[in-house]
């Protein structure tokens, strides 16, 4: 958001700046204080984690609103609401989470001379292509959302969004939240209000015509 003022020539006064500032450091409290995952050493336990109910449903019910978003919400009303094009775009984390995982620990396999590298290439491609297309349709969608809004609105409200629900398939995936603490829920509470109350600053105030240099100015006194 600050590089766009300067190279793109958008308008970023001294509140949207501090907003910037206030969301990454909320995001680095909240990732700080959020579950911590399991050790997941092996292909056989990522399978398995990948292959629960639970984490299955999840991916279902994040595929059924993708589907929803692209071909019904988005032509309608993406090029007015914001919040469409952040929705597919964050959504689509939650695929970009396990995969990548999934890629490291399949590529360890697959070199190796054992039975189980054959299926281990398999799960690598299909891993593969599931990233890649969760960046292809990303990409999209976030040009998309930058021919019709402002950046620094898009990019601040985006990062807040992907890392949440990244998070959220994290913690679903791992099981990670039966051992959070008190400190550490708190922790995560104190970071989400610092990135809102960042956002808020990089979006309500961006009109304001404020910056250091009007600190300094004396005030003028009229009879």
């Amino acid at each position: 958001s600050i590089l766009a003022s300067y190279l793109l020539k958008e308008k970023l006064n001294i509140l949207g700046k501090l907003g910037c500032l206030l969301s990454c450091a909320g995001s680095v409290v909240l990732i700080i204080h959020s579950p911590k995952s399991e050790s997941v050493t092996t292909q056989a336990e990522l399978e398995e984690k990948l292959t629960n109910p639970v984490f299955v449903g999840y991916l279902c019910i994040v595929l059924l609103m993708l589907l929803l978003l692209i071909f019904w919400i988005a032509p309608a009303h993406g090029p007015t609401n914001i919040m469409v094009y952040i929705s597919i775009c964050s959504l689509l984390g939650s695929f970009t989470v396990p995969s990548t995982k999934g890629i490291g620990l399949a590529a360890q396999d697959i070199f190796h001379n054992n039975p189980s590298s054959q299926r281990a290439l398999y799960l690598c491609l299909v891993l593969l292509a599931v990233l890649g297309c969760s960046i292809i349709i990303q990409f999209r969608y976030i040009n998309k959302a930058l021919e019709c809004f402002d950046s620094s609105v898009f990019g601040a409200i985006y990062y807040v969004v992907f890392t949440t629900l990244v998070l959220l398939a994290s913690a679903i995936l791992f099981r990670e939240w039966s051992n959070v603490g008190v400190v550490d829920f708190l922790g995560m509470a104190c970071g989400f209000t610092t990135v809102s109350i960042g956002i808020v600053l990089i979006q309500v105030f961006k009109e304001f015509n404020f910056n250091i240099g009007d600190l300094n100015k004396p005030n003028m006194k009229t009879d």
